[in-house]
């Protein structure tokens, strides 16, 4: 048996059969219906706080795995033009996402990202493989960029995380604004 953890019950007259669970801080919430039986709660407890535990339990991504993933980024988004030498986690990027010396095609991402969402990842990789093809935040910098499909909403979740986080995002990962 593991370390005894910090679940919170929560019975709904409106719930009739679906069960779910989320995280909320260091809490699991699992929510039941009130018809339950002590006997069902204690099941479906165990189960979605398995579920959730399994679900934040990821293997980490290596610098390998980045440079694999940059390649396959660049074929799928860039035609494949991009092609950087390595691609690595750093630990003293504090106030960018990531970083690429493009006449070595080194490109090196924030172990902040570590934590997000494999799309905002990406994004961040292909703005990074631009450097390679376009140098500046230029027009034709941020076209290449903006092949990604999620490029916007990735910036929407990067500009959201640094302001939860009180910190001034980087300007480099934003268009101009053209109005």
């Amino acid at each position: 048996m593991g370390a005894p953890r910090d679940v919170e019950v929560r019975r709904s007259k409106r719930r009739r059969r679906t069960v779910s669970a989320y995280r909320e801080g260091d809490r699991i919430v699992v929510l039941i219906p009130a018809s339950f039986s002590a006997a069902d709660e204690a099941e479906w407890v165990e189960t979605m706080v398995a579920r959730i535990e399994r679900s934040e339990q990821t293997s980490p991504v290596t610098d390998d795995d980045l440079l694999e993933r940059a390649l396959a980024l660049s074929d799928q988004y860039l035609g494949g033009l991009a092609v950087p030498e390595s691609v690595r986690w750093v630990t003293n990027q504090h106030t960018r996402w990531g970083s690429c010396t493009p006449v070595e095609r080194t490109i090196r991402l924030s172990e902040r990202l570590r934590t997000m969402p494999g799309w905002v990842v990406d994004y961040v990789i292909v703005h990074e493989l631009a450097h390679l093809l376009e140098p500046g935040h230029d027009a034709g910098f941020w076209a290449w960029v903006e092949r990604y499909p999620r490029s916007e909403r990735a910036r929407g979740y990067l500009l959201g995380w640094s302001a939860a986080a009180e910190i001034t995002p980087p300007s480099e990962f934003t268009p101009a604004d053209t109005d």
